[in-house]
Parts: structure tokens; C-alpha cells; sequence
């Protein structure tokens, strides 16, 4: 375990209170005034935790020494000795807790996500498989009162899509689902498998925390090359008469974006452009991650779209994260949403273990 010291403690609340005492000037520009409330929020959280352990370590000094002074009576010295016992045990938990409060945090942590998910290997089943992912992520935003927009979708002729892309808006959705990347299998009887084999399937599942405006420079001009043209559709009523699909290509990276699902050219290009922003600022966040890093990745936060991380097994009745070694025995309660919760804080749990342990050694 990281051992906080005192100074580290005293600095901490030291910080707090000079930010305290700076918000209650009353001649402080607005902006400032914003900027110093943005700071004192996030190590407020922070300082209580210090605080927490100073007063444990505080009370253990005490009881210890009246637990061992001779000159007491032994009725004081043996209830000093229950109460210090009591501190030692709740010590570890709060050094634990304010050593995570000081981890590095990622600061796309409190953003909202944009969820991508794409039929693998299996077909139609994979479709089909893409398809209950989406409602199960779906259903897990609901729970957790986040907004779910659908940005576009590519359905199969059996079911579920080839892809689909939806954004997830509110407060610090990226934290909890960006364990979610990777390549999510499945093992059932396909709807179409007449002899009741189980076949195995993929789909493959992208998170990535929502860019603003001020985190990607694009230069439209220059940068971009923006193409419209009719939208595809299946005919009748449902297709599209005027050229309202845009395709977005940007031109230093190569990246290209299509979006066609809105029937204004005007709301295509918008959602094109939120799409494109969203993949460049993976793409810097992934570089200066792996600029930090080297060559040492997390085992649960590699983020590795090509890595199998999780598996479905119908006939079982079973999900496994490979991950953690985790499987839990309540896929229907997973598929339907909240049952999630438990695997994504596994996940969370873990990584945070790891990260203490590098900073240990």
C-alpha cells in the first residue's frame, strides 16, 4: 500500500483551505470564480479523505499510548486497547481510499461516450449478438439515468446490425464504460441452426469519450473535404429524394465519416463532424497514453479492440470477463442491463489495484 505522509496530508488540506478562502472574496472575475469552484470540487472529495486518515492516525497515536502506560489504571488500558484495535482495522481502508482519491485520474473520466458496436465473425448471428449488446448497454444507461442518441445504424436482414453508433450522455459514463472495448463473443443456437449446434460468434465494441469543439482544431477549409450525396434506402416512400447523406474526409489523418440516418443535410453534417472529432481525440488520447506508458499497459485499460475480453455462453448460462478471470453465473440479468454493474466494477476495482501497485513499486 502507498503510504500517504503527513506533510502530503497537511498540503492537501492546505490547498482546500486556500481555495475556500479565495472563493469568498467577493471582487473575483466570474471566470476566475468558475475556475477556482472547478478546483476546490475536485479536492474537496480529496481533502475529507485526508482528513479521515490524520484523525485515525491521530487517535491510534493516543490510544497507543495509553494502552501501554503503566501508570493507568488496567480498566483504562484494556478499553485504550479495544479502541486501538478498532482504529488499526479501519486505518487501512482510508489510506487505501485517499490513495486512490491521488491517483492520476483520466481526464475524459467525467465525459460522456460514444458507443460503437460492429458485427464480427458468425454472420447473421453476429448481427443478431451486436444487436443485444446495444440493448444492453441500452438498458444500462436507463438505469443510470444517461441519455442514449442513436447516431447511425446499419441493420442486418435478420436482425440486430452490421453497426451501430450511438452517443451516451452524462456524468462520467466514460469512467464506467470504458472497460467495454474489445471483442465480446458469444456461444448459443442460432435462431437458423436446425440441429442444435452451438456456434460461436463476435462483435466488436468501441468506446470513446466524447470530444469537444476546443480538444480537436479542425480547420474546415483547409482539413476537411466534405462530400454530399443521396442517401440509400429500401425503396418506396423511404427513399431519400434530395442529396442529404454527407461524407466527411479528413484529409491529414485519412479518416473518412458517412452519415446518412437524418433526412437534413444540415443534421448529417453535424453528427459527421461529432463523430470525426470524437476519433481524433482518441486517436492523440492513444498516443500520449502510449507516449507515458512505453511499453507497459494496463491489463484491464489497454483498451485493445482486437483483444477477446469477454464471453457469452448461452447454453451455460455464463458471461466470463478473461480479463480478471471473472464469470458470473447470471447472463440473462447482464444482457438486461443493471446486471452489468457488478463486471464493470470488477474491472474498475482491478485496474485501480494495479495502478496502486505500480505506484508502490
Amino acid at each position: 500500500m502507498v503510504s500517504i505522509t503527513s506533510a502530503r496530508i497537511a498540503q492537501i488540506e492546505a490547498r482546500r483551505d486556500e481555495l475556500q478562502a479565495s472563493m469568498a472574496r467577493g471582487d473575483l472575475p466570474s471566470d476566475q470564480f468558475v475556475q477556482l469552484s472547478k478546483d476546490y470540487a475536485e479536492i474537496e472529495p480529496v481533502a475529507v479523505a485526508a482528513g479521515e486518515v490524520r484523525r485515525l492516525r491521530a487517535e491510534l497515536e493516543v490510544l497507543r499510548g495509553l494502552a501501554d502506560d503503566e501508570a493507568s489504571d488496567a480498566e483504562m488500558r484494556e478499553m485504550a486497547a479495544e479502541e486501538l484495535e478498532e482504529i488499526k482495522a479501519k486505518l487501512p481502508a482510508a489510506e487505501r481510499d485517499l490513495a486512490l482519491r491521488l491517483l492520476p485520474r483520466d481526464a475524459a473520466d467525467e465525459r460522456s461516450a460514444m458507443l460503437e458496436i460492429r458485427a464480427g465473425t458468425g454472420g447473421d448471428e453476429a448481427a443478431l449478438f451486436a444487436g443485444d449488446l446495444f440493448r444492453m448497454y441500452q438498458r444500462y444507461a436507463e438505469d443510470r439515468g444517461w441519455r442514449v442518441e442513436l447516431i447511425s445504424a446499419s441493420a442486418a436482414d435478420m436482425g440486430g446490425y452490421k453497426e451501430v453508433v450511438a452517443g451516451v450522455t452524462g456524468a462520467g459514463v466514460f469512467a464506467r464504460l470504458k472497460f467495454e472495448s474489445g471483442v465480446h463473443r458469444v456461444q448459443r443456437v442460432p435462431v437458423t441452426e436446425s440441429g442444435g449446434r452451438i456456434h460461436t460468434s463476435a462483435a466488436t465494441v468501441a468506446v470513446l469519450p466524447e470530444a469537444e469543439e476546443v480538444d480537436v482544431q479542425i480547420d474546415e477549409a483547409k482539413d476537411l473535404r466534405i462530400d454530399v450525396y443521396r442517401s440509400s434506402g429500401p425503396g418506396g416512400q423511404s427513399v431519400n429524394t434530395t442529396d442529404s447523406a454527407v461524407r466527411i474526409t479528413h484529409i491529414p489523418s485519412g479518416l473518412v465519416v458517412i452519415q446518412q440516418d437524418e433526412k437534413s443535410q444540415h443534421k448529417n453534417k453535424a453528427k459527421a463532424l461529432k463523430v470525426l472529432r470524437t476519433r481524433l481525440y482518441e486517436i492523440e488520447r492513444e498516443r500520449l497514453a502510449s507516449a507515458r506508458a512505453g511499453a507497459r499497459k494496463s491489463m484491464v485499460g489497454s483498451g485493445d479492440r482486437s483483444e477477446r475480453i469477454r464471453t457469452y455462453n448461452f447454453p451455460q448460462g455464463r458471461v466470463t470477463d478473461h480479463r480478471i478471470n471473472l464469470t458470473l453465473h447470471r447472463l440473462s440479468e447482464i444482457l438486461e442491463g443493471p446486471g452489468l454493474d457488478e463486471l464493470i466494477s470488477a474491472l474498475i476495482a482491478e485496474d485501480e489495484a494495479e495502478r496502486l501497485a505500480q505506484l508502490d513499486g
